[in-house]
Parts: C-alpha cells; structure tokens; sequence
C-alpha cells in the first residue's frame, strides 16, 4: 500500500509490525465492542443531539434550557423538548504521534494505545453512512535545540536520513469501512520522528474550516504544556462533542527502585542519570507526576470534554467499553454532563 502525501514511511520491519497489531486490534475491538451501540441511533458520547423530538415531564437533573414551555402550559406540568442526534455522525480525530508516544514499559507501547483508541472509535462510528477523518502529527524530525552530540543526533547522523517532511497529516473524513481501514493503516503507518508535535496547533486544524456539529476525539498523552492545547480544546467545544482520550505509562507516573537508570528524552535526546534507590527522588517524582495529570484533568474539565484514561498496564479495552458504557446509561437517563 503506498502511504498518503506527508506520511514518512516505516521501515519494512516497522510496517509488518504496525500492521500486526492493527490487525490484533482490530479484532479485539470487534470481539468486545460490537452491539454496544445497537438500538436507536445515538451519538458516541451523552448529551443532547440537534434535532428536536417528542417532549416528556421534567425530571431532576434535566437542562432547563431545553423547557417546551407550550407543552408545560398545556398540560400544567413541567416538560422538556428531547433532541435527537442527526442521522449521520461526523467524527474527527486528531492523533498525536510526538516522540514522547514511542515508549512503554508494560504491556503496550503508547504509540499502540494510540492506535487502538483509534481503532475503537472508528468501529464505534463508522455505522450507517457516517464519516470519520483524522489529523495526525509527529515531531519535526529535529532534535530539540541543546542537544548536541545526544542519541537522536548520533542515530540521525549514522542513518543519513533524507530531510523529513511536513509533520502534519490530514486524512479526510469519509464514509464506509473500507475507508475507515485506510485512515486506521495510514495513523498506523505514519513514523514517529524526534521532536514533540504542537498539540495545540493539531487540535486547531478541527476547527478549520468551520463543520457542523459532531464528535471530535483528541488522543494524545497530554505531556505538551497545558496553557499550549486548553484553549483550543474549548473552542472545539463549544460547537463539537469532545472526548480526550489520555495514554499513560506506569513509569510516567512513578519510579521503580532499581539502582541508577539511564534516561533518553525521545524528543529532545538528552540524557539523564537517576539514582532510583533514593526514596525522596522517587516521592517528589510521583508527587510532580500527580501533579501534572491533576491539571491536564482539570484542563480538559473546564474545557467541557469528556476525558477517558488509558494505561499501558491495565485492560485498555475493557475500560473502553466502561466508558462507553457509562456514556449510554447517562444518554438513556437522560442526563446531562
């Protein structure tokens, strides 16, 4: 398969093993996934659609804005106006695939999370003429400035690798499973260069130019500094369904006592000696970690968007189809975020 304009192409080692574990994916995401969207048609995540329907009695909890004052005075009971979604979905993703998604210390690398949130929520939405598009990005392929004489230098230096191209990728979004399977090989396939993508910038391009509303689905690990990607989620809000699908590794949020380890930073390449055994190190480090994801939540909280966390260490599907399924209970009660 000849990958799209602006997707650097894997080595052939690389490629047989993207398209392994998209295959693997795939088929655990049709095993555990099907038929949770079965029934009248919805939206992938809770809230009110866009179309008005049928009205029913208030109830605690309801939206007042949604009050169908003509029917409340008819009846002299309170009653609100239910939506329904519109009857084709568009659903964007917009994929980060910086240097920092390459590692993994447990049973997935985060880069293969990334892949199988996609996976999942392309199955979730390709249904009944919908659409699903992408945008996908990566480092620039440089090392961050400072970083003379570092691994990602040495490594660039030996490969002679021809000058990277764009590091942004858009994949249309168009209907059927057939074209879902290509935006899935060409996330799969694109190459996770040096350097760290602008997260906020990716998630902007969800914006440009103006759609109707949908689904719009970040998936990143959310490491990029939070003022750089708050404001765009929210204004991607403000229009579109958003669900920030967060990948985590356990070595990210604490340090195992192993003696001194040898740290590369996959996006900058400096390298960094610590000494695990030391109790004080690794509780600062976890302190600092509970830290920075107490505010990436916070973040995506006042951004309006759902947030949905998965780890390398756990079941990422079956925390998958909890969301899910939570996310139809609150739809069915009629409940709102």
């Amino acid at each position: 398969m000849t990958p799209p304009a602006g997707v650097t192409p894997v080595a052939p080692d690389e490629a047989a093993r993207a398209e392994a574990v998209l295959a693997k994916l795939q088929l655990l995401v049709t095993r555990k996934l099907d038929g949770l969207l079965q029934g009248d048609y919805a939206g992938l995540l809770p809230g009110p659609g866009s179309e008005a329907g049928e009205s029913r009695e208030y109830r605690p909890g309801d939206d007042v804005r949604r009050m169908d004052w003509p029917v409340t005075a008819r009846t002299t009971m309170p009653h609100v106006r239910r939506t329904v979604a519109d009857r084709e979905l568009e659903t964007w993703l917009a994929v980060d695939l910086s240097a920092s998604l390459d590692f993994g210390t447990a049973k997935w690398l985060k880069r293969d999370l990334v892949i199988a949130a996609a996976t999942a929520m392309a199955h979730l939405t390709v249904r009944g003429g919908n659409r699903i598009g992408a945008v996908v990005g990566t480092g620039s392929g440089v090392p961050a400035k400072g970083s003379s004489g570092s691994w990602w230098r040495r490594k660039a230096a030996a490969a002679a690798e021809p000058p990277p191209s764009a590091p942004v990728l858009r994949l249309p979004a168009r209907p059927g499973r057939k074209e879902a399977q290509g935006l899935l090989r060409a996330i799969a396939g694109t190459r996770i260069r040096p350097g760290r993508a602008d997260l906020g910038a990716l998630i902007d391009m969800l914006n440009r130019p103006p759609r109707r509303r949908g689904v719009a689905v970040v998936i990143s690990d959310f490491l990029a500094p939070v003022e750089g990607w708050a404001r765009p989620v929210k204004k991607l809000g403000v229009r579109h369904d958003v669900l920030a699908i967060e990948v985590v590794d356990p070595r990210e949020l604490e340090l195992p006592d192993v003696g001194v380890l040898t740290l590369a930073d996959p996006e900058s390449g400096a390298l960094h000696e610590v000494q695990t055994s030391d109790a004080k190190l690794r509780h600062r480090y976890a302190e600092a970690a509970g830290e920075q994801r107490a505010a990436i939540a916070r973040a995506l909280r006042a951004a309006g968007a759902s947030h949905l966390r998965l780890r390398t260490d756990t079941d990422w599907l079956l925390d998958m189809v909890r969301f899910v399924a939570a996310s139809r209970h609150a739809r069915t009660r009629g409940t709102t975020r």
